[in-house]
């Protein structure tokens, strides 16, 4: 399955460990699924990490690094404009042009569409539970 992490995803995961977060990264880097990523996606991740929990250059710097290997990087070609949050519109804007079947996220502006564009939108407990079901 083709996924897009919502920056809340990555903030978590980076930020609380033992997390469901983290889980869902360890199942991207054990390759179960494909990351799909886009650049403002990782911009507003070092941003929310630097501006709210002081990571430093070189920690920011070995988080880029790190969601670059993991993941398919895209460059979305269309702008959407569907949420009121900006943010939210990368979001969706990397999930059409990667091609992704599903975003994961914890906002309840993107959860209440449901779907965008027949991508699903689904919370992170919906998602690390699918993946511990199909690792059964």
């Amino acid at each position: 399955m083709r996924v897009v992490f919502d920056t809340n995803v990555f903030i978590s995961a980076f930020v609380f460990a033992g997390s469901s977060a983290e889980t869902a990264i360890q199942g991207i880097v054990d390759e179960s699924d494909v990351l799909v990523i886009s650049k403002p996606i990782i911009e507003e991740t070092l941003r929310v990490l630097a501006e709210k929990f002081d990571r430093n250059a070189e920690a920011l710097s070995r988080t880029a690094i790190f969601l670059s290997e993991i993941s398919t990087t895209v460059v979305p070609n269309e702008r959407i404009n569907v949420l009121s949050d900006e943010p939210d519109n990368r979001i969706l804007e990397c999930a059409v042009e990667g091609d992704a079947d599903a975003i994961v996220t914890g906002d309840k502006a993107m959860l209440n569409l449901g779907t965008y564009e027949s991508i699903k939108i689904i919370s992170l407990r919906s998602y690390v539970s699918a993946r511990a079901m199909q690792r059964e």
